[in-house]
């Protein structure tokens, strides 16, 4: 952060009241926005709300499968009119949206409170109406517009306020997940890409203060609560092995996913795709009712032992279907749920034939593992994902081994493949004609 030069002291009183205030805000603002998704999920399922507000009881998965065949397909019609009416009208007449990478630039545009405001509640709704994106974007969003304000207020330096807008949005993700540490790491390595002091105290700070705010409203309960699971020689090799396919597994997922999103429609184009994506995906969820939300009852599923790899198989094409048809038709919303699923659902895969092998245990392992492969280079947060798979399943210490060998042959690959892919750009055609000059970047993630 930036001190005054006269008295480096000055601001501190200042920047520690802001710092609290963020995490508060962002607290608040993810127990609210996970409360919505209860709810619309409970009044678009009809399961019990007073024990899924309670933190344990009937799941989604419960909840979707226990509902008729019809009125699942009748949710995702309504889900495909919220979603092209909704963007459709927002990016008509509201301002125009800010990703929070371009706000915390240097001299980066600002976030507009009240668009995205709705943009997060538009998410929040969809994916509780069994959209396939992720809710993680929405209190990220909704914490950094908030902190944009509390900034401004305050009169914080330029510098000083892109720290507390990243920190807002990882305090958002920290509270809605309940991951004080993984929130940090967010902050850190994903956004701000640093781990100076001047951000490491407030990202610290403002990411365990959201995290206790949200406890309130959301409990303090893991995400996932896996059987007891334990490492051998057996799946340390298999993390080694498999690490670098979950790498090249990612690298597929993250170009296919930002071409669909790069061909988002406009206007009314974007409601006709709607209308015919969602009800898709409905028709799909009268057999396959695991297909309905942001993955998270998947990968539970998943880590839980309870899919076998032929489902395995048949739910990892289907969910990717999903995703890709969702981003299409110009739906918004994360992918840390979706890839997390993912990587579950391949880790299965991958782990079947393994286990028969050379036996490991329960395909959970695989899962867990395999979603923390996905999700590191998928996301481009190898640290992150590190830490986030143990939070968000309070597996033992003992699991940071395989996992962290595969992330490592996970993340390598992605890069590789990465780098090829510019090096091939600029290369000339066979028939002689330049290839096109496209400027050289690395692979985004979307926000």
């Amino acid at each position: 952060m930036e001190f005054s030069p006269v008295n480096p002291y000055k601001r501190w009183p200042t920047l520690a009241m802001v710092t609290v205030a963020v995490g508060l805000a962002s607290g608040l603002a993810g127990m609210a926005l996970g409360l919505l998704l209860r709810v619309v999920q409970h009044l678009s399922y009809g399961y019990d709300l007073h024990r899924v507000v309670g933190g344990g009881g009937e799941t989604f998965l419960h909840g979707v499968t226990s509902a008729s065949p019809l009125r699942r397909f009748l949710v995702l019609c309504v889900c495909g009119a919220v979603a092209g009416v909704g963007w459709s009208l927002l990016r008509r007449f509201g301002s125009p949206l800010v990703p929070i990478r371009k706000a915390i630039r240097q001299d980066g545009p600002r976030m507009p409170f009240l668009a995205t405001t709705i943009h997060a509640v538009l998410q929040i709704v969809t994916v509780g109406l069994g959209s396939p994106l992720g809710r993680e974007v929405a209190p990220r969003e909704l914490g950094a517009v908030l902190a944009t304000w509390l900034s401004k207020n305050a009169r914080l330096s330029a510098e000083t306020s892109r720290i507390m807008i990243a920190c807002g949005a990882g305090a958002g993700l920290a509270a809605v997940y309940n991951v004080p540490l993984g929130g940090t790491l967010f902050t850190l390595e994903v956004l701000l890409g640093t781990f100076r002091f001047s951000a490491l105290v407030p990202a610290l700070a403002t990411s365990v203060i959201a995290t206790a705010v949200a406890w309130l409203g959301l409990g303090n309960v893991p995400q996932y609560m896996p059987p007891p699971v334990a490492i051998s020689t057996s799946l340390i090799v298999w993390s080694i092995v498999m690490g670098p396919v979950f790498g090249l597994a990612a690298y597929l997922f993250v170009r296919v996913t930002e071409a669909a999103h790069a061909c988002t429609p406009k206007g009314w184009h974007q409601l006709a795709w709607c209308a015919a994506v969602f009800p898709a995906i409905g028709l799909l969820a009268i057999a396959f009712p695991q297909l309905l939300g942001n993955g998270k009852s998947l990968a539970r599923a998943g880590f839980d032992s309870e899919i076998g790899v032929v489902l395995a198989a048949t739910l990892l094409l289907l969910r990717l279907l999903g995703i890709v048809g969702a981003l299409r038709a110009g739906a918004a919303g994360g992918l840390l749920t979706p890839g997390l699923s993912i990587g579950a659902l391949l880790g299965i895969i991958l782990g079947a034939s393994w286990n028969s092998g050379w036996p490991v245990g329960s395909s959970g392992t695989f899962a867990i593992v395999g979603s923390a492969a996905f999700l590191a280079s998928s996301m481009q947060m190898p640290l992150t994902a590190v830490v986030l798979i143990p939070e968000f399943t309070r597996v033992g210490h003992d699991f940071l081994v395989p996992i962290s060998l595969a992330v490592v042959g996970s993340v390598s690959i992605f890069h590789l493949c990465a780098q090829y892919s510019v090096q091939s750009l600029h290369k000339p055609t066979t028939i002689g004609i330049p290839a096109a000059r496209t400027a050289e970047r690395p692979v985004q993630v979307l926000e």
